[in-house]
């Protein structure tokens, strides 16, 4: 193959991505939020249970538990208004990012310290019966979250975005 076979498909390979790449990341973009959403409503129409939630990790001191429990929801309802909207894209997959490593470190550190609880990731939480818990399942769940902000962080640019219009603009 001569070089000019070769970089005519290079160029085509790269105008399939430059194609493409939007529509995943639009793809990506709400599928994170629509993820922030079904975490958020359970929580907020029972914000004792967060609390309660939030409390089983035993890992925050106990005057900011009743305050994280009860901003957590919003905070993520928040996130994924900004999603949806696509605004601040890049930053919105880095806090997205951030929780994403907090809610990981809270899972090792229930794992580590023999605790069994529901995560309380999507509702509910707390104590549960010794054997119920399958926190290597939460770790996955947690890693296929990363990815998803892992790659919108990369690749922000997204159809349908209020970054696209602000720029264009």
């Amino acid at each position: 193959m001569n070089a000019d076979a070769v970089q005519a498909d290079e160029s085509t390979e790269t105008g399939r991505w430059a194609t493409i790449q939007p529509w995943l990341s639009t793809l990506v973009r709400l599928s994170m939020a629509i993820i922030l959403v079904a975490a958020a409503i359970p929580k907020m129409t029972d914000i004792p249970q967060s609390i309660i939630a939030v409390r089983a990790y035993e890992i925050l001191p106990e005057a900011l538990v009743p305050l994280v429990g009860t901003m957590l929801p919003f905070f993520e309802l928040l996130l994924a208004v900004f999603l949806f909207a696509g605004l601040f894209t890049r930053l919105a997959s880095i806090v997205w990012l951030l929780m994403m490593a907090a809610f990981v470190t809270g899972v090792i550190w229930a794992w580590a310290h023999g605790l069994s609880i529901d995560c309380g990731c999507f509702g509910g939480g707390g104590e549960v019966a010794e054997g119920t818990t399958n926190y290597p399942l939460h770790m996955l769940e947690r890693g296929i979250f990363v990815a998803l902000g892992t790659y919108l962080v990369i690749w922000p640019r997204s159809r349908f975005s209020l970054d696209g219009w602000m720029k264009a603009a």
